[in-house]
């Protein structure tokens, strides 16, 4: 008679336990060192893992390289984007398809060390939710990498309130419902994916990593990156303070420009009448008029922002709030 074994014992034996998730972008050089590096790092964890590495669009043959290891290695998953939409969407695309309770970011440039992250893990295991890594000691250029940077992840922690020495890391460690939980990054917003749990009431700490200098391939990233990042963190920022209630937002500016026009208003009157200068002598009467507009505008704008609010809930059958755990509902 042949054994069968039941649904629930089947779902543990395929359980994993810890997703692996590294974007690739023209890195066919260190696909296998990569790869084997990772899957020698988590092996004597003797935990449940899968890799999954997301080809975001390469043109230089990572593609063959990662079908190649995905022969030798049944535990790496690979998913090919249609073209290069970003570091941020291919994170993205890795996490929707990661199985694991747990979840590390790594890149695939191999200057963060793949032998850092039962040091993450073991973090984690101490009650945290996310876990960043520290590039300490980085290796990279003096001014044009690591000073930017710096001045960077002051500005950003000081703007959130979440102070982390090195957002740029990509090395992190979470738990799968804290990255799970229903909203979307865009942009160049994985680094800020340590913020946004801590808004929902996520645990957050950093531990030192190693930072070797890139040997394959070439970096993409610029100075122009920097300003990328500092409009996504006031992105980032409004949805965080106005996305439920964006009319305080434009009602502020809004009764800003109104109080504005009102003062130029009278005082272009004070002028008429104490000072004997014609109205037509100064631009109060244009400035008091388009401030005026402009409130008005920003008003309008508000309760736009706020009808379109309430379509997003509802139509996604969302809420303005988010449980992390229930107990007894299932009670008797």
């Amino acid at each position: 008679m042949e054994n069968i074994v039941p649904d629930s014992e089947n779902s543990l034996i395929n359980k994993i336990e810890i997703s692996i998730i590294t974007p690739i972008y023209n890195e066919k050089d260190t696909i296998h060192k990569l790869v084997s590096t990772i899957a020698g790092s988590v092996v004597p964890l003797n935990r449940s893992f899968e890799i999954i590495a997301v080809n975001d669009g390469s043109k230089d043959g990572s593609r063959d390289e990662l079908a190649k290891a995905a022969e030798s290695e049944c535990r790496l998953k690979v998913i090919n984007l249609r073209r290069n939409f970003g570091q941020t969407a291919a994170m993205m695309a890795g996490i929707d398809a990661a199985r694991g309770d747990i979840i590390v970011l790594i890149d695939a440039d191999m200057q963060n060390d793949p032998a850092d992250i039962p040091l993450l893990l073991n973090k984690l295991e101490e009650g945290y939710d996310v876990v960043s890594g520290w590039r300490k000691d980085r290796q990279d250029a003096p001014i044009k990498r690591n000073l930017v940077s710096r001045i960077a992840n002051r500005l950003i922690s000081g703007i959130s309130g979440v102070h982390l020495h090195d957002y740029g890391c990509s090395l992190k460690a979470y738990r799968a419902d804290v990255v799970q939980g229903g909203w979307r990054l865009y942009g160049e917003m994985h680094r800020f994916i340590p913020i946004y749990a801590s808004w929902m009431g996520a645990s957050v700490t950093e531990i030192p990593v190693r930072h070797e200098a890139r040997k394959f391939g070439k970096s993409q990233y610029g100075l122009e990156r920097i300003f990328k990042v500092l409009l996504d963190l006031m992105v980032v920022i409004f949805i965080h303070k106005y996305f439920v209630k964006p009319i305080y937002l434009f009602g502020g500016f809004g009764f800003l420009f109104l109080a504005m026009s009102m003062l130029s208003f009278f005082l272009m009157i004070y002028y008429k009448i104490f000072e004997g200068v014609s109205m037509i002598q100064t631009p109060l009467p244009v400035f008091s008029a388009f401030t005026f507009l402009v409130g008005i505008m920003c008003i309008l704008m508000g309760l736009l922002a706020e009808m379109l609010a309430r379509t997003y809930f509802e139509s996604q059958r969302r809420t303005s709030y988010e449980v992390r755990d229930r107990l007894n509902f299932g009670a008797d």
